[in-house]
C-alpha cells in the first residue's frame, strides 16, 4: 500500500469539491490535523475554488489534471455523488491515496470496479462514515465490546435534519436510503454486527416534491442481525427541533444511550416551560468527529494504522441501503447473506422475505 509524503513526514493532500463538506475538509486539513498538509483546493466553481484557496494560502484551480502532480501525495473527494467512482479510479491510477465521501457509487459494478483498481494499484482508500469516529459512538463500542453491557438485545438510532438538503441535491443524491439511511446502516454494523433482513416504511410528508422524485423524506428501518438481535432506525429530512443523531443499544445487564439534538446538558427552566439549545446541523454535532476522521486516514497513508472504514465497509453499507430501496419499493422485507473473504465481508444479493423469520 503507498505510504508517500513529503520529506518533513506530512502526508500532501488536495480537496476535489468544495461543497458543505469539501470546505469543512479543507479548513480542517489547513490546520487541525497532524501531519497533513493541504496543497490545493478543486472546483468547477472559479469563484468557490479562488475564494477557498486564497482565505486557506494553498493552491487553487478547476482543473483535476491538478490533483495527479508530484507535490501531491492523497485526494479528498467531495466532489457530487455521481463522480465519485471516476474521481477514485483515477487517483488510484495515480497512485493517489484516496479520502471519498460516501458513498463510493450509485451502482455495486462501479463501486467493485473502483474497488478493483485502488487494489491494482495498491493505493489506501478511506470512506467518510464520519460516525465512527464520534467519541460518544466509539465509547459505546468499547462498553459493548467489553461485555459492559451483557448480551446486546436490541439497536436503535434516530438520524434527523434540521432542514432538507435543496431538490436538486436529493435528485443526484442515488436515493434517500443511499443518502441518509446508509450512515446508520454502517454505525449498525459497526456496533452490533451484520444485518440478515431489512424491512422499511417510508412517507413524503413535508413537501411533495419528494413524491414527485418518487422519494420520501420520513423512514423507519426494522433491522434483523446476525446474532437474533433486533434494530430500529428512523430518519427525517425535515425535524423543525433541531439536528438529531441518536443511538442506543440495549443489553440483558445495561444500555447505553449516546448522542442526541441538545447543544449542551443545560436546561433553561421557568413557570411555564423547560428549554434546551438543540444543535442545528450536522456540522455542529460531529465536529471532532469530521476531524478525527481526516487524522484517521492521513495515519494509513504514513503507514502507522490501518484504514479506517475501508471500500468493502462502504460497499456493505451501500448493498444494504438498497436493499432498503427495494423493501420500500416492494412492501416486503428482504433478506440478506453475507460472505467474508480475506476479512472483507461482502453481502450476496438481496431476497425478498417470503415468509416471516425468527431468531
Amino acid at each position: 500500500m503507498s505510504t508517500t509524503r513529503s520529506r518533513d513526514g506530512r502526508v500532501r493532500i488536495a480537496v476535489a469539491g468544495l461543497g458543505r463538506i469539501g470546505a469543512l475538509h479543507a479548513e480542517n486539513l489547513a490546520g487541525r490535523v497532524p501531519h497533513a498538509q493541504l496543497v490545493r483546493v478543486i472546483d468547477v466553481d472559479e469563484d468557490r475554488a479562488r475564494a477557498m484557496g486564497e482565505r486557506l494560502g494553498v493552491a487553487w484551480s478547476t482543473d483535476t489534471a491538478t490533483l495527479w502532480t508530484d507535490d501531491v501525495d492523497a485526494v479528498v473527494v467531495a466532489s457530487p455523488t455521481p463522480t465519485h467512482p471516476e474521481m477514485v479510479r483515477a487517483c488510484a491510477a495515480a497512485g493517489k491515496a484516496v479520502f471519498c465521501e460516501k458513498p463510493l457509487g450509485l451502482t455495486e459494478r462501479e463501486t467493485l470496479e473502483a474497488l478493483a483498481d485502488v487494489d491494482r494499484h495498491g493505493v489506501a482508500l478511506q470512506v467518510g462514515m464520519h460516525r465512527r469516529f464520534d467519541p460518544d459512538t466509539l465509547r459505546a463500542k468499547e462498553l459493548a465490546e467489553q461485555g459492559e453491557l451483557g448480551e446486546v438485545y436490541s439497536f436503535r438510532t434516530s438520524l434527523r435534519d434540521m432542514l432538507p438538503q435543496p431538490m436538486d441535491y436529493i435528485r443526484q443524491s442515488g436515493s434517500f436510503f443511499v443518502d441518509v439511511t446508509i450512515h446508520d446502516l454502517d454505525l449498525a454494523r459497526f456496533l452490533v454486527g451484520e444485518i440478515v433482513e431489512v424491512s422499511v416504511f417510508g412517507a413524503s410528508v413535508s413537501d411533495p416534491g419528494y413524491a414527485e422524485l418518487g422519494t420520501v423524506d420520513h423512514a423507519a428501518i426494522v433491522v434483523r442481525f446476525a446474532n437474533g438481535s433486533l434494530g430500529l432506525i428512523d430518519n427525517s429530512r425535515v425535524a423543525g427541533y433541531g439536528y438529531e443523531a441518536s443511538t442506543e443499544i440495549v443489553g440483558s445487564t445495561a444500555a447505553v444511550r449516546i448522542g442526541g439534538s441538545q447543544r449542551t446538558n443545560v436546561a433553561v427552566l421557568s413557570g411555564a416551560a423547560s428549554r434546551l439549545d438543540h444543535v442545528t446541523d450536522f456540522v455542529e454535532r460531529f465536529t471532532e468527529a469530521y476531524r478525527a476522521e481526516l487524522e484517521a486516514f492521513v495515519e494509513s497513508v504514513r503507514g502507522s494504522q490501518p484504514v479506517g472504514v475501508t471500500g468493502w465497509d462502504a460497499l456493505a453499507a451501500f448493498t444494504l441501503a438498497r436493499a432498503c430501496d427495494r423493501a420500500f419499493t416492494t412492501g416486503r422485507p428482504v433478506r440478506l447473506e453475507h460472505e467474508v473473504v480475506d476479512g472483507r465481508v461482502r453481502y450476496l444479493p438481496a431476497e425478498d422475505a417470503t415468509e416471516p423469520q425468527h431468531a
